[in-house]
């Protein structure tokens, strides 16, 4: 693919861009404001970070280590250092054309703090030192799917493993009703950390739509109840399911072990903006 074939205009915000890949929209970006984040599952991470850092000491714009398991356009990377300047963050994005196409067309801005490597996140994870990031947000496709690689059981011990002991991890999960593989995907990090949560919006979970479900995980607690407040005040309320709700959701799912893990099903070739 040339740079031109990621980047593809928006035809209603002037400098905007939506940066695509395998036939669906990865990113929206605007270098001119990065703290504008259009796709509401990248809402809904950086409320969880903004609730677990409130929480933990880190207040509103206090620095905090992130790894970004995938890159393309880098909203969230660009959102954090804006709201949280100084911030090291390291972004594992194995297509270094993408990466080429961003720098030559949306550069990230100088003195960022945002470090791209050109590998997969489970190369990049095996590499980096224990407790060294407060934050890990899995944001990573492959043709369209989530790699089994990175939802398998080893992949969790080793997140967490790079987590710090009160870190946060949050997962942008691409699935629809009845959402049998992202149940075993919940199953799975469950096994790994003891204060789990799921964001959705309730009509897009009931359907047979594809839609994006993000889950928070951590060891120490956050407030759930405050993140349920911000999200049913959202422009399109959504739900958080925690405790007692979340295991009737799962309703008795296995979970994955490395041997049986598979990727995200395929979207559907109509559904290939990732608005949810």
């Amino acid at each position: 693919m040339s740079q031109a074939d990621y980047f593809v205009p928006d035809p209603y915000v002037t400098g905007a861009w939506l940066v695509r890949k395998d036939g669906a929209d990865q990113s929206w970006i605007d270098p001119t404001d990065p703290t504008r984040l259009e796709f509401d599952y990248m809402k809904r991470i950086s409320w969880l970070i903004e609730t677990w850092a409130d929480e933990h000491g880190y207040g509103e714009s206090g620095r905090l280590r992130v790894v970004h398991i995938g890159g393309a356009g880098m909203s969230l990377a660009r959102w954090l250092a804006v709201t949280r300047p100084t911030s090291p963050q390291i972004v594992l994005e194995p297509d270094a054309d993408l990466t080429e196409a961003v720098r030559a067309i949306a550069p990230l801005p100088s003195r960022s703090g945002i470090k791209v490597r050109p590998v997969d996140g489970r190369a990049g994870l095996a590499v980096m030192p224990d407790s060294y990031a407060q934050v890990v947000i899995l944001d990573a496709f492959q043709n369209g799917q989530v790699p089994a690689e990175l939802i398998q059981p080893s992949a969790m011990t080793e997140i967490r493993r790079v987590l710090s002991d009160d870190g946060l991890l949050t997962i942008n999960l691409v699935d629809s009703h009845p959402h049998a593989w992202a149940r075993r995907v919940l199953a799975t990090v469950m096994k790994e950390f003891t204060i789990t949560c799921l964001i959705g919006e309730p009509s897009l979970m009931k359907s047979h739509r594809v839609t994006n479900l993000v889950v928070g995980a951590s060891l120490k607690d956050f407030s759930v109840n405050q993140l349920a407040r911000r999200a049913a005040r959202a422009a399109f309320p959504c739900q958080v399911l925690a405790d007692d709700e979340l295991s009737r959701w799962l309703g008795g799912a296995r979970p994955f072990s490395d041997a049986d893990a598979v990727s995200s099903p395929p979207r559907a070739e109509a559904d290939l903006r990732w608005f949810s």
